[in-house]
């Protein structure tokens, strides 16, 4: 599977790369959990750059496509935006590198950006 076999995927990984958000994962888990289809993790170099990505991401989607919710750590290096779907996970590097969110859902399938 592409990005472009999902509109709305296509658009959040388009919006993270207009960013620059770094490293960005697309895992396939519908064969692995409930609660959504993609996951998608990305990386900012400092906490600006993380709140510059989340807020570009929703500013750029229209209003019925933003996320139902939307929550971040108490020093903003983990910012996670539920789409149902979809959960984008935005990540200071270093917090990234910490949680390994990647090597947690090893067993997904990883989608082309």
């Amino acid at each position: 599977m592409k990005t472009g076999d999902n509109p709305l995927l296509k658009k959040i990984v388009r919006a993270l790369e207009d960013r620059k958000s770094l490293d960005i994962q697309v895992l396939d888990v519908r064969e692995i959990i409930s609660y959504t289809d993609f996951l998608i993790i990305c990386s900012g170099t400092s906490t600006t750059h993380v709140s510059s990505i989340v807020s570009g991401l929703e500013d750029s989607l229209p209003k019925a496509e933003r996320p139902v919710y939307v929550n971040s750590s108490k020093d903003d290096s983990w910012w996670i935006l539920d789409f149902v779907d979809m959960v984008v996970h935005v990540f200071k590097e270093d917090a990234r590198l910490f949680y390994d969110v990647e090597r947690l859902w090893g067993d997904a399938q990883k989608i082309v950006v």
